[in-house]
């Protein structure tokens, strides 16, 4: 009979202990809830959402179309380079026009014009959806804000980026197995590079290329190899694709991996024996305007696209790896996945985008003038 009391009574503090532990939890879910919902519905009262990117196809083909299924509100799309649309944003922001909620910006342009020349708002606390503010379904335990106030942008991916494509009809594999190998005058004009001498990918990898090698070997590569410069993208894909330039340094993976589908010979390259692998936070970082049209539609696009079925959708159409732990990669580039092992160049990392990159793009250039 002793026994059986002292048993009841350690079921009964258990049983109090847990339910003390659980009801707070229960009770901030519930609030949780609560204020989630309470966005979805201003944001359905403004009507609308104005995200400004780069021009996918995954996110005019499946983001924006699930986005309106899911909560019944159009996506106003402003598709372009991220230095284009920050020049748009200056423009229209001279002329006391506000017309942007959220941009889905690459680094420099998050880093230098939003963050830099104040025209986001703090995002850290409008991430109120329930599975959004949950440290545990992020690779971090916790949202990664990249800025150094770490409250104004995103950063929700992290892949180990492609150094360079080649097409394997005319280049072989183990030709190119090192920088070097592209100063090989066998492969002269045969490059492909977005513009170096403007903000984008072209002058990022520029950039590297002096930081790890100097100007000599910039000079050599971007004059003497006679690099074909190009600011549209998919010339370089086709260019690639054909043959005509069959060694890449600025192809975008969500425009070339439908051509490897399609069964052209084309290798993505993620390494180099004299050059560390890096990871980059592509396609975007997130941040929301300040002064925007439709903070509340803002509001719950940027929650929604952190989402599992936001950022999942975006993760596996443009085949990068997201931070989110409840995403399934077995469909992404083995190549793309970082491994504990390996210490990468981070070329995301926002004093190298704010100092180390724009340093060394400005050296580049002033190589490229000197030609």
């Amino acid at each position: 009979m002793i026994n059986d009391v002292g048993a009841m009574m350690v079921w009964l503090i258990l049983s109090i202990a847990v339910f003390a532990w659980s009801a707070p939890a229960a009770a901030q879910t519930r609030a949780g809830e609560k204020e989630w919902n309470a966005v979805v519905e201003a944001a359905k009262k403004e009507g609308k959402v104005v995200v400004a990117g780069s021009p996918d196809p995954v996110m005019r083909n499946e983001v924006i179309p699930r986005f309106k299924e899911r909560y019944g509100i159009p996506v106003e799309f402003i598709a372009g380079r991220s230095s284009e649309i920050a020049a748009r944003v200056r423009a229209e922001r001279g002329s006391g026009i506000y017309s942007v909620d959220v941009y889905l910006a690459g680094p420099d342009t998050t880093a230098v014009t939003l963050y830099g020349e104040k025209l986001i708002d703090a995002l850290k606390p409008l991430l109120v959806m329930p599975e959004v503010a949950d440290g545990s379904k992020w690779k971090q335990g916790k949202i990664w804000f990249a800025d150094p106030e770490e409250r104004f942008a995103v950063r929700a991916f992290s892949s180990v980026a492609t150094l360079m494509f080649i097409n394997t009809d005319q280049v072989r594999p183990d030709e190119m197995r090192a920088a070097k190998d592209l100063l090989n005058s066998k492969w002269r004009g045969k490059i492909s590079t977005e513009d170096p001498t403007t903000t984008g990918s072209g002058s990022n990898a520029a950039a590297r290329f002096y930081h790890d090698f100097g100007e000599e070997f910039v000079r050599k590569l971007y004059i003497e190899q006679k690099a074909v410069r190009t600011r549209d993208r998919r010339q370089m894909s086709d260019w690639l694709a054909r043959g005509i330039q069959p060694i890449c340094l600025s192809c975008r993976e969500d425009d070339v991996r439908p051509l490897i589908r399609d069964g052209f010979k084309i290798l993505e390259i993620f390494s180099l024996s004299d050059m560390p692998a890096s990871i980059n936070g592509s396609p975007w970082m997130l941040t929301v305007a300040n002064k925007a049209p439709n903070p509340k539609a803002a509001q719950l696009f940027a929650n929604w696209i952190l989402s599992r079925e936001g950022l999942g959708i975006y993760a596996r159409g443009y085949g990068s790896v997201s931070l989110r732990t409840d995403i399934d990669e077995s469909s992404l580039n083995p190549g793309n996945l970082p491994k504990k092992s390996v210490k990468y160049f981070d070329d995301t990392d926002w004093s190298w985008i704010v100092t180390g990159r724009q340093e060394n793009r400005e050296k580049v250039w002033q190589v490229l003038k000197g030609k």
